[in-house]
Formats: structure tokens, C-alpha cells, sequence
């Protein structure tokens, strides 16, 4: 029987420490294999059976294989130093049986080792770009960031089409900077809330340019505002205005709106005190075309010249106003409005507004203790305070507990600190300063000129008031508009007629 083994297997194999490596190759061949093809069964995606399949158990399986080896040298060394020497290493003679054929083997095992490991290195980088990946393999950690994105306007993107981007250089960058946050996750030593903005990222030129083009003219866009007030009635408050995005026309050169700042013909340029750019002193204007620079200083809190000169001013891109394009984490007083504008909280409910604001605002050691707190504290104000209501009602206020929760579960997360207070929003400026970093009306060039604050510099209000009384305010009808005018007289023929009866894209 020995003898056997001995004609199947190099006889330098025979140690513990190469048979133990052989177990833990063929062991985590077998779980690859297996839990491969659950996948294809199942169509599972779970993170966590990728980061073994793809991650864990190859390196246990490499690690196998070359612990076989290793075991033969210790062996081979061990039998050298004791001057009983009954094997050499290494020893490949052709000319035997035996050794030609466990090269053959060696040499087919070597290539199909290549191959699988090749498509096992290439589903193990498809995975590591999966959103799966991203936002649930470190799942406390990334939670928020992964909970907000799902409910963003990029919902339907990869992670890494932002954080990285296409082409291997910035792959590469991204995976050495990811391995001391592999660290810190598995030490706990990572902060909470994770720091903002991220630094090191891609240049919005080669990220958010590949969708959104900076010279497309985009106009005017109309917004809808939805609050209630913290009284009784949850009175419905409306405002309707359009917002004038602006831009660059390519066509007309026409510069105007809020896009102005993104205009390829002026570099807006700035120094801020803080990490979150939320104070700004210091901004400096260049037309590109002129070479005119003008200089806004913060007249009211003003930057030492030392540290204008110290400083490195920033070039204003996109993540500037748009700092939180897939990750906002939206406050109770906005959250609350919108479950009550679209119904999953009924207005009907006395101070629900106010309750079911109170109830997120209140500071919870963890989810669970907050899906158990606001449901006791909304439920036990009615309770006390309207016992009638209570009674007759219970299914709204049922509905009204479940609205808040998940608006809390999706904006607030104790474990990692996060609120709407820790991550400004710079898009408007109704809770944080966005805007008003730098259009607070404080901001003045050596000559007098200030950068602007009026309201209406961004937007027109067209509507606002109590929606009871919307039929008493004179507005523009903006689901019917105006009646269309022809520009030429042509008297009613435009109403019996269609447009492409006379417009054929040539002269008329």
C-alpha cells in the first residue's frame, strides 16, 4: 500500500506540513465550486457569499498550493542538514515513468489552474464593481451612504462610475487607498461620521462631464415646494417658482442663471476656512476672455493677506453646489412634508406635523430604539391629548408611525452618527448656507461691486400661499398655459389645421 502512494505522489510529499497544505487546496476548491454554482442556481447577491467566493477562498486556495511546496523544501532541507539525504530536490528525469508523467499532470493542472484563476480574477474585479460590493460588504459603515443612494437620482448607477470612473489607473489608485479602509474597518478604528468632502476623488471634468455636459443650454425648470406649518391643521403652504438653471448656450454665447458658475468663459475661483468648504471668504472671478480678475472679499469676517497668499485657492466644479448628488440625508421638517404632500401621512391628523417631526428629531441609540421610541411617542400623544381621535382613527395613526419610521431609517443612523446636521446640503439654502456661502450680500470687490443676493437672481417665485386659497391669487395657469399666438396672421387657420400641413423644415 505504501508502496502504491509512493508511486502516485513525489516522496518528498510525504510530511505533514504539504499534506496539510493539499487538504486546504482541494477544501477550498471543493467550497469555490460548490458555492459557484449556488450562485447560478439561486441568482444570489448576497455580498457576503461574493467576498468568499471571489475574495476569501482563493486565497486560501493559493495559499494551499504553496504551502505543498514549501512543506517538500522543509522536508528536503531537514533530510540535508541530518546528512540522510534519501531524495533530491529538485529532481525531474524525463526518462522516468513516473516523473513524466507527474510532470504531465503538473503541466495540465498548471493550465487549467491559469484559466480558472483567470475568470475567477475576472468575476473577482466584476464583483468588487457591484453596488453589492460597495454598500453592503461593510455594511455599519457604509449604511447610510448605501441607504441614501438607493433613494438618489443616480439610483440606477454603479458606485464606481462616480468614486472611480473608467480606465485602470484610477482603479488601481482607488484599490491602494481602499486597503486602509479595509483596516480601519476590521480595527474599528474608522471616524462616524466618515469625513466630507472625499478628498483624492476624480476630477468632475472626467466624472459627472461623461453625463452632464456643461456648454447644453438648459433654461428655466419649475419646482413645486410642498410645506405644512406646525399648527393644528398642518395648513398646506405652496410655493411655485421656476428655477433659472441657465447655462451656456453654444449657439447664442448667452451666460445666465445659476449654471453661470460652470460657464467656460469664467473661472470661479475660492478659499474656504473649513474641511466642508462652508465658509468662504475669499473668491476671485477670471473672464477667460478678457483676462479681467475681480476679487470678493467677506467684508464682515475677512482672510488675513497671509493666508491668501498661504492658501491654494480651489477652481469651483460641479461637487461644489452638487456636494451631495447620491447621498443626501434629507432633515425630519423636509421628510415629513413629503409624506404628508403625497399622502402617506394623513393631513387630517391634529399637529402631525409637529409630532412626527419631534418624534425623528429625538436622538435614538439605535434603530431599533428608534422604531420602538416614535411609535411609543407618537402613539401616546394622541392617546393623552386627543382620546376621541385615538379611538376613531387608530388606522391613521397607525399609517402616520409607519411614514415617520421609514423616513427616519433612510435619513438617520445612530450607529454611525449620521444626521441631516453632520452632511450640508449646498443645493438652495434653506437649511444649510449653500448659496449663501458666497450670495449673502457680504462679499465685495475692492471697487464697490458685491456678489449679488437678490432672490431673483436664481429663481421667480410664480405662485405661493395656502393652497385653500389658490383661487383668489392671480398666477399663470401652468398646466394650460397661455393660448399660442402665431406669429404671423393667419387668422384661425392654425385651429383647423395641423403645424406640418405648411412647416416642412424648408422655406414656406
Amino acid at each position: 500500500m505504501e508502496q502504491m502512494e509512493q508511486e502516485k505522489l513525489p516522496p518528498l510529499f510525504h510530511n505533514w506540513m504539504s499534506i496539510a497544505g493539499g487538504l486546504v487546496a482541494l477544501t477550498s476548491l471543493l467550497a469555490i465550486f460548490f458555492l459557484f454554482v449556488i450562485t447560478l442556481i439561486k441568482r444570489t447577491t448576497a455580498p457576503y457569499i461574493g467576498v468568499i467566493l471571489y475574495l476569501v477562498l482563493p486565497f486560501f486556495l493559493v495559499l494551499g498550493l504553496l504551502i505543498i511546496p514549501a512543506g517538500m523544501y522543509v522536508r528536503w532541507r531537514k533530510e540535508k542538514k541530518g546528512k540522510r539525504l534519501y531524495h533530491k530536490w529538485p529532481k525531474i528525469d524525463l526518462n522516468v515513468k513516473q516523473e513524466r508523467n507527474a510532470m504531465l499532470v503538473f503541466i495540465l493542472g498548471t493550465a487549467v489552474f491559469a484559466l480558472t484563476s483567470s475568470v475567477g480574477v475576472y468575476k473577482t474585479y466584476q464583483f468588487m464593481e457591484t453596488v453589492t460590493f460597495c454598500g453592503l460588504t461593510c455594511h455599519k459603515v457604509m449604511d447610510p451612504e448605501y441607504t441614501a443612494f438607493r433613494h438618489s437620482p443616480h439610483a440606477r448607477l454603479k458606485c464606481v462610475q462616480c468614486h472611480i470612473g473608467p480606465g485602470a489607473g484610477w482603479y488601481a489608485k482607488s484599490k491602494l487607498s481602499g486597503l486602509y479602509q479595509v483596516y480601519a474597518t476590521i480595527a474599528n478604528v474608522y471616524p462616524r461620521p466618515i469625513p466630507t468632502p472625499i478628498e483624492h476623488l476624480r476630477p468632475v471634468q472626467a466624472d459627472c462631464e461623461r453625463c452632464h455636459w456643461p456648454k447644453e443650454f438648459v433654461g428655466s425648470k419649475q419646482k413645486r415646494f410642498d410645506h405644512f406649518l406646525y399648527d393644528k391643521s398642518n395648513t398646506h403652504w405652496v410655493i411655485d417658482m421656476l428655477l433659472k438653471i441657465g447655462g451656456t448656450s453654444p449657439l447664442t454665447a448667452q451666460q445666465a442663471g445659476i449654471h453661470w458658475h460652470m460657464n467656460t468663459a469664467v473661472k470661479v475661483e475660492y478659499i474656504a476656512r473649513d474641511k466642508q468648504r462652508q465658509d468662504i471668504p475669499w473668491v476671485r472671478i477670471t473672464d477667460m476672455k478678457t483676462g479681467r480678475v475681480t476679487v470678493y472679499r467677506d467684508v464682515n469676517n475677512p482672510l488675513p493677506g497671509k493666508e491668501v497668499l498661504a492658501a491654494r485657492p480651489r477652481v469651483m466644479d460641479c461637487i461644489d453646489c452638487h456636494n451631495s448628488p447620491s447621498h443626501n440625508f434629507l432633515s425630519p421638517d423636509h421628510e415629513i412634508d413629503a409624506a404628508l404632500a403625497a399622502g402617506m401621512i394623513d393631513r387630517s391628523i391634529p399637529e402631525i406635523k409637529k409630532v412626527a417631526v419631534n418624534a425623528m428629531v429625538k436622538k435614538y441609540r439605535s434603530k431599533a430604539d428608534a422604531v420602538r421610541g416614535i411609535a411609543a411617542g407618537i402613539t401616546d400623544f394622541y392617546r393623552d391629548r386627543y382620546p376621541r381621535f385615538f379611538d376613531n382613527r387608530r388606522l391613521l395613526i397607525k399609517n402616520a408611525v409607519g411614514a415617520t419610521r421609514r423616513a427616519y431609517l433612510n435619513n438617520i443612523f445612530p450607529y454611525m452618527k449620521v444626521r441631516w446636521t453632520v452632511y450640508p446640503d449646498n443645493v438652495g439654502h434653506f437649511i444649510s448656507r449653500g448659496c449663501m456661502r458666497c450670495h449673502d450680500g457680504n462679499h465685495k470687490s475692492h471697487d464697490g461691486r458685491i456678489i449679488p443676493n437678490r432672490c431673483d437672481t436664481c429663481h421667480v417665485i410664480i405662485l405661493q400661499g395656502k393652497d385653500s386659497s389658490f383661487d383668489k391669487v392671480q398666477r399663470i395657469d401652468l398646466k394650460r398655459g397661455l393660448e399660442f399666438r402665431h406669429p404671423v396672421d393667419i387668422a384661425r387657420a392654425w385651429k383647423t389645421g395641423a403645424c406640418y400641413d405648411c412647416h416642412t423644415g424648408a422655406a414656406i
